[in-house]
């Protein structure tokens, strides 16, 4: 067998070098030199014999074979089409504490429960700490194995040994090979190591999910080859002050990416939340100014949020703009149509935009609630509790329709609201919901009363 040893490559003209150098010899780029493993190459002797696998009409090909499996956990087998694909490698990535390893750790249980055998390969705890929390999730199964290893070799002999039909490796970033003198997280060991667990998962026929962790930007740590490798990439999301999680699809080979799933933190885990809207809703106070309801839609399901709003007195040169849940891009250009085109007196004063319940809304179908409830805070005047409104402004102060419309107000309908404020263009009426249109903010705002005087 021919002996592996590592060089440093630069990928942009592909020079190689026995140790890393600021720069590139070969094209002068600065930082580009990345660790590979470099084998010597041995005589091949070319075969013209035909593939091994003759190529057949696409109509003929058995879909069977990638067949979701459910696992067992709704929101989770909702966002990946049905379940796990035996053979399939999907990588979850989400920022610390956010919850992804009690959620795998439920999730290789539930496997494990149904019959089959789960593998939960710990990196970044010990085996004791690992239990301790599988005691409190209730996720102590005779078919449920852990292993404590980062070794690629060890790692690939506990599957080895237990041959399972899920492993859980957490996280990617802590698995290093032996023959590379780089430490475990650098670009050239999440790619080297992920390469080797990917042909592993699909020589042995068994899922695997990987654990990556994410950069301050909230993007997946390593190299983006990592991404193109896996068949599915999962994003967690949510803020740890909060019980609400999110999981998102962001790539799936195997169906569409459009579902969302969302879970709720517990002292017993992480438990699905069927009804979301009636989550967000439930600490709502009516009759509060600055308060609106817009009916949005997270993937492809309607879910109902409020937006809060306050305006106050400012005696900074530069009064502040404070959104959380929102986009701080579109709150300023919310206020500034709101300036322009209705006349309201907000630059010179603090304004305060909170999305309740720790949700990220950065669609322009909640611009038009942010307006109303700006106005209201302003006015002092609550907009109707009955009342919801979604839209998008255009920088003249005209309202635009959004996509999904008749979906989201019937959620609206169906949680009880009876008035919803939408554009002229919005779509035909919809069952046990009253629509008021409007063209313009200004008609909008002028519509509730909520001019300040």
């Amino acid at each position: 067998m021919a002996k592996l040893r590592t060089v440093f490559r630069c990928p942009s003209c592909g020079t190689s070098a026995p140790k890393w150098v600021g720069q590139c010899p070969g094209c002068e780029a600065w930082g580009t030199l990345v660790e590979e493993l470099d084998a010597p190459q041995s005589p091949q002797v070319v075969s013209l014999a035909g593939p091994s696998r003759p190529p057949v009409p696409i109509a003929e090909v058995d879909p069977s074979e990638f067949t979701p499996r459910p696992i067992g956990i709704g929101e989770l087998d909702r966002v990946l089409g049905g379940g796990l694909v035996p053979g399939s490698v999907t990588l979850l990535g989400g920022e610390p504490g956010i919850g992804k390893s009690t959620v795998l750790l439920q999730a290789a249980a539930e496997v494990a429960v149904g019959g089959g055998t789960a593998l939960y390969l710990s990196g970044e705890e010990s085996p004791q700490q690992v239990r301790l929390r599988a005691e409190r999730l209730g996720a102590l199964h005779p078919h449920l194995f852990l292993a404590a290893e980062t070794a690629l070799p060890q790692v690939l002999g506990a599957i080895e040994a237990v041959d399972p039909d899920l492993v859980v490796v957490d996280s990617v970033q802590t698995l290093m090979m032996p023959e590379m003198s780089s430490a475990p997280g650098s670009v050239a060991q999440v790619r080297e190591c992920s390469h080797r667990l990917v042909q592993e998962a699909k020589a042995r026929g068994c899922a695997m999910v990987l654990v990556g962790h994410v950069t301050k930007e909230g993007n997946l740590a390593g190299p983006r080859v990592l991404e193109h490798m896996v068949d599915t990439v999962l994003a967690f999301e949510g803020d740890r002050h909060h019980a609400l999680r999110i999981l998102r699809a962001v790539k799936h080979r195997f169906g569409a990416t459009q579902e969302l799933g969302l879970f709720e933190m517990t002292e017993r885990g992480l438990r699905g939340v069927p009804e979301p809207s009636g989550l967000f809703l439930a600490d709502r106070r009516v009759g509060v100014p600055g308060s609106v309801v817009v009916p949005t839609v997270e993937g492809a399901r309607p879910i109902l949020v409020e937006l809060q709003a306050l305006v106050a007195s400012s005696s900074l040169p530069s009064p502040r703009r404070t959104a959380q849940g929102v986009d701080p891009g579109r709150l300023s250009m919310v206020l500034a149509v709101l300036e322009r085109r209705v006349g309201l007196p907000l630059a010179r004063l603090d304004v305060f935009s909170l999305a309740v319940g720790g949700v990220r809304l950065h669609e322009p179908g909640a611009d038009l609630a942010l307006a109303l409830a700006v106005a209201s805070a302003l006015s002092g005047q609550p907009v109707p509790p009955d009342l919801v409104a979604c839209g998008e402004i255009g920088l003249g102060g005209e309202l635009r329709q959004v996509a999904h419309t008749p979906r989201r107000l019937a959620e609206a309908a169906r949680m009880g609201f009876k008035r919803a404020m939408v554009p002229f263009s919005a779509p035909a009426e919809v069952e046990g919901i009253h629509l008021i249109r409007v063209g313009t903010l200004l008609d909008g705002i002028d519509r509730l009363g909520l001019l300040a005087s």
